[in-house]
């Protein structure tokens, strides 16, 4: 089991209409994307972040098809735009030690396969999370 998890700030003057249309998207991806098993998108309190966002998911299999499923790729579109910070985390209770190295490598992938995407995490204020591409990529 994964549970998948993004934390978010949004940047200043970002109109309410259009953050409510991208949590919106976030809570679609949960009730789309059939690798899903519970979500939950909402404020994060007690951080330094805004909003959050939790997909429970199964395997590797099921993750690769949250990354590249459409409701997924729409949420980047419209959602990555309005966001300053940004970290993507993952917690499993899977004991293989390669777990990790192959999360990141399903993150990879999609960057070498959506350039749109990798552009808009690129441009991020901040980012932090598996095989971050371009100047986050240090991180």
């Amino acid at each position: 089991m994964i549970y998948h998890g993004n934390r978010f700030t949004v940047k200043p003057g970002v109109p309410a209409d259009k953050l409510e249309e991208a949590l919106e998207s976030l809570r679609n991806q949960g009730r789309q994307i059939p690798s899903v098993r519970h979500f939950i998108v909402g404020p994060d309190h007690g951080g330094e972040y805004d909003y959050g966002a939790v997909y429970i998911i199964d395997d590797l299999d099921g993750y690769w098809e949250y990354l590249i499923h459409p409701s997924h790729l729409h949420t980047d579109r419209i959602g990555l735009p309005l966001v300053d910070k940004f970290v993507s985390f993952d917690i499993a209770d899977d004991p293989d030690p390669e777990l990790a190295a192959k999360i990141a490598a399903l993150h990879q992938r999609r960057y070498d396969n959506y350039p749109e995407v990798t552009q808009l995490v690129s441009d991020l204020g901040e980012y932090h999370g598996s095989a971050a591409p371009g100047r986050h990529g240090n991180n």
